[in-house]
């Protein structure tokens, strides 16, 4: 990766500024950036590529090895790339990771967030800032929302994870008072391809990749298989990301639910994706797969993104699954003894 030491914007007129450019989400908002504004430049900030997307991307972007939760470096960093727009994707973004290193959560989900809305302030005020949040930050208030959840219920996070962002979204909604022109995206459970095995759907077909290459025995192990969540397509939520990018003038709104509006089980997704596999598998509740104090269902309205942004999810979640699955299968060819292995 090449280092951005020049502070002019490119012809397009735009410098984008993406931490966490490397991993899952970050390589597909590359694509869909590139794709609108071929002249667009992109400044990556990762300490690595933390996914076979990420990886293959990088290539393509300007790349700086920023430490967020060091305070001083991301406001060098920031001088020197000036940017038009700045979108933060990093976090510790899964929950059990969350909870194995509380330490690390917060320091990342909250004081690296908060660095890097600062540092935008003093040094780029001029650009959008646009924050990645979660809708794990609406925890109970799914119970008590009688159907869709949009942008107004409270925040009543249930784990570490969702605690983090919930501060971390707090405080840039506190920065924004201050000027800072923010905009908080709070998506909901999304997938596709290349996303690891520390979520459900990646879990789930990484289990049938391997079990096709005879790496496992014909059984598909799941965990809480009666919970319903809201699930989109990674690939519908970087157009919302690239939307906000490109949007001419300024967002008439601080905060953005993505959301499909639908829920889906997760003994549906294990039933559908086995009826793609190519031998016939059994599926089993695993005790160690079950996440206690889990939430029977996820809902969220993204009306104010269409109105806003126009955008609305176009992916359905059979061809979500379907690519899932063909991601996982070129994977375990490639990696045939690491299949075994994992499987073992």
């Amino acid at each position: 990766m090449a280092e951005t030491t020049s502070a002019e914007v490119t012809a397009s007129g735009r410098r984008v500024l993406v931490t966490g450019a490397f991993g899952f989400v970050g390589g597909w908002l590359t694509d869909e950036l590139l794709r609108r504004d071929p002249g667009i430049e992109i400044v990556g900030w990762g300490l690595k590529a933390d996914s076979d997307s990420g990886a293959q991307r990088a290539s393509r972007i300007s790349g700086m090895a920023v430490d967020l939760t060091d305070r001083d470096a991301v406001f060098d960093a920031m001088d020197t790339v000036n940017p038009t727009a700045v979108i933060h994707l990093a976090a510790i973004s899964a929950p059990s990771e969350a909870k194995q290193d509380p330490d690390r959560a917060w320091n990342v989900n909250l004081f690296g967030t908060v660095n890097l809305a600062e540092a935008t302030l003093a040094k780029a005020p001029h650009a959008r800032f646009i924050h990645v949040s979660s809708s794990e930050v609406y925890g109970e208030s799914f119970d008590e929302v009688d159907g869709p959840v949009d942008e107004t219920a409270l925040l009543a996070p249930l784990n570490l994870y969702g605690l983090t962002k919930s501060a971390a979204d707090l405080a840039v909604g506190r920065l924004a008072r201050e000027g800072l022109k923010a905009t908080r995206f709070r998506p909901f459970n999304h997938t596709g391809p290349g996303q690891t095995e520390g979520f459900v759907v990646g879990a789930l077909a990484s289990q049938i990749a391997r079990i096709e290459m005879d790496a496992l025995p014909p059984v598909l192990y799941v965990g809480n298989t009666s919970v319903r969540r809201d699930i989109l397509d990674v690939r519908d939520i970087v157009r919302a990301y690239a939307s906000a990018v490109l949007h001419e003038g300024p967002i008439e709104a601080e905060i953005l639910n993505l959301a499909s509006g639908n829920t889906i089980s997760i003994a549906e997704i294990a039933e559908r994706l086995c009826g793609m596999a190519r031998i016939k598998i059994a599926v089993e509740v695993d005790p160690a797969r079950v996440r206690t104090n889990d939430l029977a269902r996820t809902l969220g309205s993204s009306a104010r993104a269409e109105a806003v942004l126009g955008w609305r999810p176009q992916i359905a979640i059979e061809q979500t699954l379907a690519d899932v699955l063909d991601y996982w299968r070129a994977r375990v060819r490639a990696h045939p003894k690491r299949a075994v292995k994992n499987g073992g």
